[in-house]
């Protein structure tokens, strides 16, 4: 079986909870942690945690009182922050195509600084939130993530300039430059190639007389799942040489980790419901599939690779499973050929680790099967 990177081993849950599968439990104690060693890694750099990875209150309370400010994508998101005492001047929109009224509404709340790509989106923050301060986010290499982004968002050097030239000229405050090396990204240098490039541009724009005051370094920091990935730390040492090397550093440097803060907190726990043997392939059906907590396994060809333990005591004679989830749909599958013991029946449990993000946010009810039920323990937990 896989590598277990949280510290809430399966051992430890039944211990913790007595409650029914599934759930979703999260150590904010090593939610805590993570922001405190990204702090260590990158000094001067302020954390705006991407909040759409998880929203969990409790999530955002921890963050919150460990130093961290926030990234939105849409009124929604500011609302929740809104609700525990965030002050949305401290935050930061940073989608780069936002419906009017959200902008609009972001704006009347106190919020300022708004991510733009198109001189459409420019127009739109210039009619709704006239005066805001915006940073124009750049396409950027993406090729080593698990996830890109660059189709959907960004703009090249020369097209960055022209924006924020436009947006001066539409009475808006040309702020920032911003960029994505897209999610779970494991070249550790890709930060660093990004920064350079943002330098070119706020090279270029000091000779129009405009010196940019905030560069954004976007999310994509990885987290472990089953096999290693760069450490915060040498991401840090080059990320950090390549910030000292802009013709100038702006007032403002700012990262936007969301995954790398809170995956390898959550343990996801799912109760065997079905066990068939198929056309000679071994199948084992959990009440939680990628509809309803594990949508990541859609994204990725093969499925998304989780670290996966069972409630069986024994580890040995492990045999080739395809786990599925419970819908009728048949590409509600975790996973092909994951190795488990070969004992396992109805009634067992997987423990299935590094869950904190990207789970109970993607996740629906989707034939009226039951989301899993968030739990959290360590010293940010509530009582």
């Amino acid at each position: 079986m896989t590598s277990w990177p949280t510290p809430l081993a399966p051992a430890t849950l039944g211990g913790i909870v007595d409650v029914p599968t599934p759930y979703l439990m999260t150590d904010l104690d090593t939610v805590a942690d993570r922001l405190a060693s990204f702090q260590a890694a990158l000094p001067g750099v302020a954390v705006h945690y991407a909040m759409k990875c998880n929203p969990a209150e409790e999530i955002l309370r921890t963050l919150h009182a460990g130093g961290a400010s926030f990234e939105v994508a849409s009124i929604g998101e500011l609302r929740k922050l809104q609700a525990i005492g965030v002050d949305p001047a401290d935050v930061l929109y940073s989608n780069p195509i936002k419906p009017a009224s959200h902008i609009a509404a972001a704006h009347a709340a106190g919020l300022w600084r708004f991510s733009f790509d198109s001189p459409n989106e420019l127009a739109k923050i210039a009619e709704h939130a006239p005066g805001a301060a915006v940073y124009v986010r750049l396409r950027v290499d993406d090729e080593a993530s698990v996830f890109p982004l660059s189709r959907k968002f960004g703009t090249d050097v020369e097209d960055a300039y022209d924006l924020l030239l436009l947006a001066q000229r539409l009475d808006l405050r040309p702020y920032g430059v911003t960029f994505h090396v897209g999610s779970q990204c494991l070249r550790p240098s890709a930060w660093a190639s990004a920064v350079d490039t943002a330098g070119k541009l706020m090279d270029r724009l000091r000779h129009e007389g405009i010196e940019l005051e905030m560069l954004d370094m976007g999310g994509g920091f990885p987290a472990r799942y089953t096999t290693g990935v760069p450490s915060i730390d040498e991401i840090g040492a080059a990320t950090t040489e390549a910030l000292d090397a802009l013709p100038y550093r702006p007032g403002l440097i700012v990262a936007e980790p969301g995954r790398h803060l809170v995956a390898e907190s959550g343990v996801l726990a799912a109760t065997v419901i079905g066990h068939e043997r198929r056309d000679e392939e071994n199948w084992l059906y959990l009440e939680v599939g990628a509809f309803n907590g594990l949508m990541e396994v859609l994204q990725t060809p093969g499925g998304w690779d989780f670290p996966i333990r069972t409630s069986l005591s024994r580890t040995d004679d492990l045999v080739p499973y395809t786990v599925t989830g419970p819908t009728c749909d048949s590409s509600d599958t975790i996973g092909y050929g994951i190795m488990l013991p070969a004992g396992l029946k109805t009634g067992d449990v997987l423990y299935i680790g590094t869950t904190g993000a990207y789970t109970l946010a993607y996740a629906s009810d989707f034939n009226g099967f039951d989301q899993p039920m968030p739990l959290f323990v360590g010293s940010y937990a509530r009582v």
